[in-house]
Formats: C-alpha cells, structure tokens, sequence
C-alpha cells in the first residue's frame, strides 16, 4: 500500500479511521477528544490536540509519519518544537521513539483502522490519468461543494496575483497608474506578446505620453518606434510621418527600442498581429491617459466596458496588418472576448489589489462583482471541466477553475481541495 504522509494527516484530521477502543501501540486505552488543528508551517504537524491515554489527559501537539522511525530521519530528536508532542500517529510501528528525559512517546497506528473504500477512493483519484483527477466523479457532486470551493479559490487567485502588483508597485515606487499601465500592455499582448508589450511599457514611462496629451501622431510614434517597427523604409505617408517624429522624440529623450524579433506573428490570426494590438493600445492611451484613475471612479460595468470601446485607431490601420501590406477592411477596434480579458486579468485584479493594499474592502467587493458581471472564458482547460459536468456561468467560475487545474489539479493535492475531500469521504 503506497500513499503519502499527506494521506494519514487527511485521515487524523477528519477522523477517517476505526474510533472503537483506541489503544496505543503498548496496549495503553486511548481517546482523542480534540485531534487539534493541522500545521502547515514548521513544528509538530497538528497543534493544541487534546487526548486521554490510560485516563489521563494530555493537551499538546500530535505528530504523523509513515513509520516511527521517520521521527529519528526528520531529526526531530535534536529539535526543541518537538518536545511537547503527546501523541506519535503512525502508519507503520517499526521502533520505539525516546524522549530526551527516556520516556517512551506513545504511539498509536492508523494501520488496519482504514476502511478499505478510503484507500480506494484516494488511488482512484491520485492514480487517474484523465485531464484532471476527479474528472469521472465530478459530476456526482453536489454543485453546493463545488461552488463554494471555487469562490474560496477565486479570492486565493487574487491574492496571488496581488502579490505580482505590489512587487511592481514597489518597483515604481508606489505609483498605481504607472503600475496599471504596466500591467495593461502586458495583458495587451494577449500572452504570445505579453513579454514584448510588458518591456515596451518598461522602456516608455507613462509620463512621456502626458507631455504630448494632444499630440496623437506623436504618442504612436513614440509606441511603434519603441517597438522597433519603424527602423525600415515606408512607401506611406503615415508610417514615413512616425519615423520622422519617432527619429526626434529619440533623441530627445535619449530612449531605446526593443528588439523586432521579439514580437510573435506567426499562428496568429490577423487581428491578433502585434502591429495592430500596439495601433489600439496606443487609442487607448490616446483616449485615457492615466486610466487606472478612471477604473477607480466608474462603478459601472458597462461604463467599464467603454473605457476599451470605440477607441480612436488611425485609419491607416482600416486597411493594413504591417506597415508595408495593405488588405482588405481591417476590424481595428476590440471585439467584445478581448475586452473581457482585459477586464477580468487586470481591470479586476487591479480593484481587488488596490482594496487590499488599502483595506478598503469595497473595491475588492466591486473585484468580486465585476467578474461575475463578465462572461465565462472560453479556452481548452475550462472546455474540459464544462465537458465532466461542472457549470461555468461567468468569469468568476472560470477564473477559479484556472485556478483549481494550476494550484490543485496539476499537482494532485486532492487531500487539499474541498472537492477532492468531499469524493475521499464518500462511502
């Protein structure tokens, strides 16, 4: 029988074994009237337990190992945080464990006090080789359990992300509109060219854009030229204008462009090309400039959604891809799937991370609302958990079932998802 540690700390925590007539291993009577509460930083795995052994009652922490000896392999014998355990759990009793004074730690073994379905049920879901583990019995669990393990997920998502932010914020010294500006080219990019657009956004401060708020030509110049696209001969008067103005606007704020060949356009569909994600983003910065002030102001959904529509995109860009290839009528404005994006990884991210970075809990409640507001994504990883019979009505469901395959699935810590918990217990 192979499992690991994490198994019998699953199986003490939620008393998964035979409760009748406890003994030690030595024969001694014993009780557990409190099995205490589960560790996850360094000491004794389960803290402020409370047991009876032999009618006399013991409060402190209990710890779990696959053998006894497993006590000496950790070391536990030279480290003081282990002086108080009062109770030794164990798969296998293989050698009695000493305390520093002689006396013999009481043990006690899980072994031959696990039902068999336990056992079952945990390598049905750790040895699956489907897309995720619980992928055949999901849909026999109550929607209740699911939901509610995925808005726990959801908040434990945003506040890893937030971690991201703050650690740039921190960068820009404490500077929440350069850092939303950051933020936002780099979701611009739409993953392919998120690294490109995020060192673009690093070597054009946002504070140069403010110095030409109705200069339009010049603000695309300053986007296209430091994106390394106008280090070429044009045939069109547009292109030919940026490089003149781009070719001034160099020198005099003595900035570099990053290299071309970072940006990604093949197995691209045209509208994705980066040269037309740069042409809207410079509208956006076009049509708000300092942005993050405006999420922070509109409460409404729909307002929000406007701040990315109808954005004010050169008509050059109504007929060309690239500079030098002109086509047929070219969609420039965003379609509704990539506003939504934007909305849901950093418009919303940035409401829940400024809400916590300032302990004004109503921004991260508008975080919350505003992705169940947007619609479910729709990509390969969520098609699959839709596939098993979960249901996904918006982007909060979805933004947590990313969450769920990344944190959870991936790894097969079953043992520490409300979902798989609920499919181990089940009889």
């Amino acid at each position: 029988m192979h499992f690991p540690e994490e198994f019998l700390h699953f199986v003490w925590q939620f008393r998964l074994y035979d409760t009748l007539e406890l003994q030690t291993v030595d024969g001694k009577p014993l009780k557990v009237l409190n099995c205490g509460f589960l560790n996850t930083h360094g000491g004794p795995d389960f803290t402020n337990a409370k047991i009876v052994i032999d009618e006399t009652t013991w409060v402190g922490q209990v710890e779990v190992h696959l053998k006894s000896s497993d006590w000496h392999v950790h070391q536990h014998q030279k480290d003081n945080a282990y002086e108080n355990v009062v109770l030794h759990v164990v798969w296998n009793y293989d050698v009695d464990i000493k305390r520093r004074d002689g006396t013999i730690l009481p043990t006690f073994s899980l072994q031959g006090k696990i039902s068999e379905h336990l056992f079952e049920n945990y390598q049905s879901l750790i040895v699956s080789t489907n897309a995720f583990p619980c992928e055949q019995q999901i849909k026999e669990m109550d929607s209740f359990v699911i939901n509610s393990f995925l808005s726990r997920i959801l908040v434990e998502r945003l506040e890893q992300k937030s971690k991201e932010v703050f650690e740039r914020l921190e960068q820009l010294n404490g500077n929440w509109d350069e850092t939303f500006y950051h933020f936002m080219a780099k979701n611009f990019g739409f993953k392919v060219n998120a690294l490109p657009m995020q060192l673009l956004a690093q070597s054009l401060p946002q504070q140069l854009f403010a110095k030409h708020k109705d200069q339009v030509l010049q603000i695309e110049a300053l986007i296209f030229g430091q994106a390394g696209f106008l280090n070429q001969g044009f045939e069109d008067d547009y292109p030919n204008r940026l490089k003149t103005e781009y070719a001034f606007l160099k020198k005099k704020y003595t900035v570099t462009p990053i290299d071309i060949s970072l940006w990604k356009f093949l197995r691209m569909r045209p509208q994705n090309f980066p040269t037309l994600r740069l042409a809207q983003f410079a509208a956006l910065i076009v049509k708000s400039n300092h942005l993050f002030s405006k999420v922070l102001e509109v409460k409404d959904v729909k307002e929000l959604h406007l701040l990315f529509d109808e954005l004010p995109v050169n008509d050059f860009w109504l007929s060309h891809y690239h500079f030098n290839k002109e086509t047929e009528k070219v969609s420039v404005q965003l379609g509704k799937a990539s506003i939504d994006n934007l909305l849901i990884n950093t418009v919303s991210l940035f409401l829940f991370a400024y809400g916590k970075y300032t302990g004004q809990a109503n921004f991260q409640t508008r975080a919350l609302y505003l992705l169940e507001s947007v619609a479910a994504e729709n990509n390969a990883i969520i098609s699959q958990y839709l596939d098993a019979g979960v249901i996904a009505e918006n982007a909060c469901q979805t933004q947590a079932l990313l969450q769920l395959r990344k944190t959870y699935c991936n790894d097969k810590r079953c043992l520490n998802c409300g979902i798989g918990l609920k499919i181990l217990k089940r009889g």
